[in-house]
């Protein structure tokens, strides 16, 4: 079944995380926390031109490219910055959503692992590496890591949502119609629609 791709907040969180203490990307930073992403890429730019290995700025960069929508320019800032930190837990998530923006399933699971196996590892990470699974047609394994993100953080309306979504698929009505409510309840615009079509 195929989802309809919804952005995921958490990246904005990464961002600003990945943002943090670093005075020379705060001009492009600025410039992205006020949606002025073409701006913003030139204030990366001019940081990259000095610094050509500076992670924040690259994986800024491709965050901003990300936001208008240039998916290859944002692939290629967030491999260069996986070049330089190739435990970035922030970089190997992008890189899995960027993945899933781009259709290719396979690569948004592998980079969702990557990401799994690293020490600390987000409920995100689990939600992607289940998305992944989901758009693969791997439902056991999409529920298996569904479950696994919502018992890490049982707040995310959009793991409700889209474990939901493949129990509907499934012939599980009532067990996703839950999922569903539960996700409204988490504030998931997306799933009031859903509940609507499935659970009336």
């Amino acid at each position: 079944m195929k989802l309809k791709e919804k952005s995921i907040y958490f990246f904005t969180f990464l961002f600003l995380i990945f943002s943090c203490n670093s005075n020379e990307t705060s001009q492009g930073d600025e410039f992205y926390n006020n949606n002025q992403f073409e701006e913003a890429i030139a204030a990366y730019n001019s940081v990259l031109e000095n610094n050509p290995t500076n992670v924040k700025a690259l994986y800024n960069r491709g965050r901003s490219y990300e936001e208008l929508n240039n998916l290859d320019e944002a692939e290629k800032d967030f491999k260069a910055a996986l070049t330089e930190d190739a435990k970035n837990i922030q970089v190997l998530l992008s890189l899995s959503n960027l993945y899933q923006k781009k259709q290719q399933h396979e690569m948004a699971l592998q980079y969702a692992n990557y990401a799994v196996e690293l020490p600390g590892a987000p409920a995100t990470a689990y939600f992607l590496k289940g998305r992944a699974y989901h758009q693969l047609g791997n439902i056991q394994n999409a529920l298996t890591e569904y479950d696994a993100a919502i018992k890490m953080d049982p707040e995310s309306g959009q793991t409700f949502y889209y474990r939901g979504m493949l129990k509907i698929a499934t012939d599980k009505v009532g067990a996703g119609c839950e999922d569903l409510n539960r996700a409204v309840g988490l504030g998931h615009e997306q799933a009031k629609a859903a509940l609507a079509q499935h659970c009336q």
